[in-house]
């Protein structure tokens, strides 16, 4: 059941669009605002067409998400698709302001250099992202150390050549709402899995990668943590996590561990599913932790299928709703 008040904060990502609106809410033409929302009815893509929403949940807003459409790489022959990017971020906005700013270059080089697209080329502009940030910190570390504690998960999706890409590292979502005919329904397929220590699969791999560690994962106050302080075990930044050299003092104590570790506790490589994109294939649905724990896959896809866009779907185009 998905009360009315959810459904008024979530409902912007996929209304239609209204001209001459006159309801008192602000905005520009990228985006409309109210109070701590924001939201973009509709935006054209080389693939099919996007709604995004923003809703701000703290005093800073730690999250970015990114759409970006046109070439995929840096030489003018090279491939045109979609991107789409949520970074949630935690501990500050550094590092999902950070990944905003570069991942989508780094894609765009290594495409260049692959002269093409592929899983390899997204693993590698994840962890080219992720060493230039490690960088950054390693370089601001001595007037302003809590930018050690500061990470974003990252959750992408690229569409190019018919091919759909889903790059994720943390416990943000993408998931798919595809037309069954012999049921004339729309059903939910979910496309990633979050990297979180609450899954058994997670915590499983965590002892598998560090089996001398009997406290990698541990249950607090009814939560599994990796370390006893984070719930993600993907991200990009978390330098506390990666290398020990940022694991001390000046860093606050709560972020500190007891005992040195020699090799980094969260991974920024992330998992990558490629499959072929389909007529049935409606529309994609991106979305951090927040949207997942109020809707399930079902009810988010119920819920888009049944506000249908002014102009309808663009048969043999997917179509993009993000909500950070």
């Amino acid at each position: 059941m998905v009360t009315g008040s959810l459904m008024r904060i979530v409902s912007p990502c996929w209304k239609p669009s209204v001209e001459g609106d006159d309801s008192g809410k602000s905005g520009d033409a990228s985006g409309r605002v109210d109070g701590l929302l924001w939201y973009k009815d509709s935006g054209h893509l080389v693939n099919g067409e996007f709604s995004m929403a923003v809703i701000q949940a703290n005093t800073l807003l730690e999250d970015q998400s990114q759409v970006e459409s046109g070439p995929m790489s840096s030489l003018e022959s090279g491939p045109q698709g979609t991107f789409v990017g949520v970074y949630d971020g935690h501990g500050g906005p550094e590092a999902s302001r950070f990944v905003n700013d570069r991942l989508f270059d780094y894609v765009k080089k290594y495409t260049s250099e692959n002269q093409g697209m592929s899983a390899d080329v997204i693993k590698k502009a994840f962890l080219a992202t992720e060493e230039e940030f490690l960088s950054m910190v390693k370089k601001q570390w001595p007037i302003k150390p809590q930018i050690a504690s500061v990470g974003s998960c990252c959750l992408v999706g690229i569409v190019c050549g018919g091919q759909l890409y889903i790059a994720n590292a943390g416990d943000s979502r993408v998931v798919l709402g595809r037309m069954e005919k012999t049921v004339k329904e729309v059903k939910a397929i979910q496309l990633s899995y979050e990297h979180n220590a609450s899954f058994e699969s997670v915590r499983e791999e965590l002892r598998l990668l560090h089996p001398d560690d009997p406290q990698i994962v541990v249950l607090k106050h009814k939560v599994w943590r990796v370390k006893g302080v984070i719930q993600v075990s993907r991200s990009i930044g978390d330098a506390y996590l990666k290398k020990a050299e940022f694991n001390k003092e000046p860093l606050l104590a709560k972020f500190r561990l007891p005992e040195p570790f020699h090799r980094p506790i969260l991974k920024a490589e992330p998992s990558v599913l490629v499959q072929q994109i389909y007529p049935e294939d409606q529309f994609l649905i991106f979305a951090s932790d927040g949207l997942w724990e109020h809707l399930s896959n079902q009810e988010a896809v119920d819920i888009v299928q049944n506000c249908p866009r002014n102009v309808g779907y663009l048969p043999h185009f997917l179509n993009f709703v993000i909500c950070e």
